[in-house]
């Protein structure tokens, strides 16, 4: 293979992009509807999960991040040189973690109490439609996402944020200072009685979650970063029409010089700053002020356990205590991003599992004339047709069906935590590889899932 050029980093400013994707991948899980409701239930003394969950995310995508950015392709591609079958593994584990549809099912609830419908199930299966024509006419599929991912956490983040401190009261800061930190009102840690599936839901969804995580490859070398610069892109499927192009999902070589060393510790300097910046930044900000706010609302309230019934009553509540035009603003915003999470969760895992088909199909035929966009397609609107049978057999609880995704996506999490840690050192050179003091932090983090996944298990069998 010809050995191509390591091309020169971007601005910072130029960057910003992947992780505005990824961080609004977890707006509607783990930031909106999980860790609230477990606030609402037990107080901000679980604040510290919310925390440390999203701090073990910004060093899991990092090594992501690395593989993309020196290879010029997706860890799919990487991992499925040492492991084939994992790419039916990573079809199969998407589409059971996030082919639930609880989040949009969230949506539509809260939309539906704003516009005072006494159903959602059908404004469900609508929004699913709606997502679906959004995806299938855009023309460049990541730059429509990045456009509306920014837009919304441009716009929602803020007002969540005003709203938490303006309804906010002295005495709930100590509170919320004491939870970062594990001490809750007569606890450590865990709350008496907590869900520990729940807990270990929200954990895993402090951030994006499951193989979520993975796209930020895809997502990164869609922008270009470093060797992903030589990448093919995916467009709408009507962009292409006659022949069906030949497809290239392999990365490019380059010589490992002093000058190209050089140049990837300069990329690599960025991309740790885009991403904790905005992912880890951003997204702390946004889980402690929706806890901060439930708090300060419905905290205590009867009935926060029914489902996202606490969403609801924040909105009521905020009513209440500043305006009914105030409170209703808040659920529309808070359907908005729902909504919007479960469009960009619809393209992550679509492209994840469209990636891996062609992976598939290509070392069976050898052929490489496959429309990915294609695959992408197909895959966006069989989650499409699931989502919509189960809404018609009116299996639609929103907290059920998420809880249930986020479990199944914690022990997904688990396994790519572990191959891409393989991935990297068997792939990458010396010099490319991470430091000693990265490589213990993603160990810890492979105990940690692993404890609290065999916790899990023992809880739901015996």
């Amino acid at each position: 293979m010809a050995l191509k050029k390591f091309p020169l980093p971007l601005r910072l400013r130029q960057m910003l992009g992947p992780s505005f994707v990824i961080l609004a991948l977890g707006l509607g899980s783990g930031e909106i509807i999980l860790w609230p409701y477990l606030v609402s239930n037990y107080g901000l003394g679980v604040a510290w999960g919310a925390l440390l969950g999203i701090t073990f995310q910004f060093f899991i995508n990092m090594e992501i991040e690395r593989y993309a950015l020196v290879k010029g392709e997706s860890v799919f591609v990487g991992i499925a040189r040492f492991l084939p079958s994992a790419a039916y593994w990573f079809i199969l584990s998407t589409f059971i973690g996030f082919g639930l549809p609880g989040i949009v099912a969230a949506s539509a609830q809260v939309f539906a109490h704003v516009f005072g419908l006494a159903s959602f199930k059908w404004l469900a299966i609508g929004l699913l439609l709606l997502i679906g024509f959004i995806l299938t006419f855009g023309r460049v599929i990541y730059k429509l996402m990045e456009k509306i991912t920014k837009i919304v956490i441009f716009i929602g983040v803020p007002f969540i944020f005003i709203l938490a401190v303006y309804l906010s009261t002295p005495e709930s800061w100590p509170v919320l200072a004491s939870g970062l930190i594990g001490r809750g009102e007569g606890f450590w840690f865990l709350a008496p009685g907590i869900a520990i599936a729940t807990f270990l839901g929200a954990f895993a969804y402090s951030g994006a979650g499951g193989n979520l995580n993975l796209t930020q490859s895809i997502y990164i070398k869609e922008k270009g970063y470093g060797m992903g610069f030589y990448s093919q892109k995916i467009t709408g499927l009507f962009a292409h029409k006659g022949e069906v192009p030949a497809i290239k999902l392999e990365g490019e070589n380059f010589a490992v010089t002093a000058e190209n060393i050089n140049t990837f510790k300069k990329w690599w300097r960025l991309i740790n700053w885009e991403h904790l910046l905005v992912f880890w930044l951003i997204g702390s900000i946004s889980m402690i002020m929706l806890m901060f706010l439930a708090y300060n609302t419905v905290y205590g309230l009867a009935g926060n356990a029914q489902g996202i019934n606490f969403v609801i009553s924040e909105g009521l509540q905020i009513s209440k205590l500043i305006t009914p035009f105030v409170g209703s603003l808040f659920l529309f915003v808070v359907g908005i991003m729902l909504f919007q999470t479960q469009l960009g969760i619809m393209d992550s895992t679509s492209r994840i599992m469209s990636e891996n088909a062609a992976i598939i199909k290509m070392r069976k035929t050898k052929n490489n004339r496959i429309k990915l966009s294609r695959l992408y397609y197909i895959f966006i609107w069989s989650q499409i047709a699931f989502g919509i049978t189960l809404f018609l057999f009116n299996f639609y609880e929103p907290k059920t069906l998420i809880v249930l995704g986020a479990v199944i996506n914690a022990f997904a999490m688990l396994i790519h935590i572990i191959l891409v840690n393989i991935l990297n050192r068997k792939a990458l050179a010396k010099e490319f590889q991470p430091k000693a003091w990265r490589s213990a932090i993603i160990y810890v983090i492979i105990a940690f899932f692993a404890v609290f996944s065999a916790i899990v298990v023992k809880a739901q069998l015996f």
